[in-house]
């Protein structure tokens, strides 16, 4: 047990060491006729948020201009197409909700995924939780997914939709902070917290 925790814990460093590098290397911004690997994850990225159409080429032209500048205007900075710090941060953020919500919510129904992200959102809105969504997901015993290493699995598309629509402001979970399964819970703390709303599987609390 103790090596497979240690196996987990190994690997999510390596995800996060692959979140980190895209914000690294913004110190030096990308921007139009930047070339490499950081910018080939960069269209990677928004096209599977819907922004770019066309397939990576580690080339910044004006296609990937183009789909920063609606990224940007989408998730609230200002669009003027250039990935510096802000903006690698939000793709940062974006990144690792894929992951827990499609570590958490696969296989439920996508409004039940955009519950999930939307969850994530309270949480840095609420007084109760971590101001930044780096810190609500990695709070400890904070969500399985973490625990267990579902995080570590590669997001399906609807997984980076998801977390758009909860950012463009849908939360069918109705303002909820936590979510659970009944049948999986292991702390029965959670049953004190007032449901309200269940989407599949979950039930949506605060």
């Amino acid at each position: 047990m103790k090596f497979m925790k240690y196996i987990i814990v190994s690997m999510m460093f390596v995800i996060l060491a692959g979140f980190n590098q895209i914000e690294t290397k913004a110190a030096q911004l990308l921007k139009e006729g930047s070339l490499g690997s950081e910018v080939s994850y960069v269209q990677g990225l928004m096209n599977k948020l819907g922004y770019f159409q066309d397939e990576t080429t580690g080339f910044y032209g004006p296609l990937t201009v183009q789909a920063v500048k609606e990224f940007q205007r989408d998730f609230g900075l200002r669009p003027d197409g250039i990935v510096g710090m802000e903006t690698a941060n939000m793709i940062y953020n974006v990144n690792m909700m894929a992951h827990v919500v499609n570590g958490e919510a696969r296989g439920e129904s996508y409004e039940g995924q955009v519950a999930v992200a939307a969850v994530l959102l309270n949480r840095v809105d609420s007084s109760e939780f971590p101001e930044t969504i780096r810190n609500v997901i990695f709070q400890r015993n904070a969500f399985t997914a973490i625990n267990d290493g579902q995080f570590q699995l590669q997001p399906s598309k609807n997984s980076y939709q998801a977390v758009k629509d909860a950012f463009l402001g849908w939360d069918p979970s109705n303002g909820a902070v936590y979510y659970y399964n009944p049948k999986l819970v292991t702390d029965q703390w959670i049953f004190t917290r007032t449901v309200i709303k269940q989407i599949g599987s979950h039930r949506f609390a605060y």
